[in-house]
């Protein structure tokens, strides 16, 4: 789920974009903090940290407190892109 509203930044074009393209289901809305809380895992983007996983929320543990699969794929999968000076716009 991203969130509906969020800045479209190119990082977060970039981070969908990939998603999509290795057919993880991307799901554009508004969400509040008790699901965000309640996810398997979550991560943000910005230009300079790419995708960074989020294991806690104002001190609330998210999933299972450790960095999940997904955030891990997409964050390797952004930097390797970058690294090789490829589009991921």
């Amino acid at each position: 789920v991203v969130a509906r509203g969020a800045r479209e930044s190119d990082s977060r074009k970039a981070v969908v974009a990939l998603a999509e393209e290795r057919q993880l289901r991307v799901e554009e809305r508004a969400f509040s903090v008790e699901e965000a809380l309640a996810a398997k895992e979550a991560f943000i983007t910005s230009a300079t940290s790419f995708v960074t996983p989020v294991v806690r929320i104002d001190g609330d543990i998210v999933g299972d407190g450790k960095v999940g699969p997904t955030a891990r794929r997409l964050r390797e999968e952004y930097v390797r892109f970058a690294a090789d000076g490829e589009a991921v716009t």
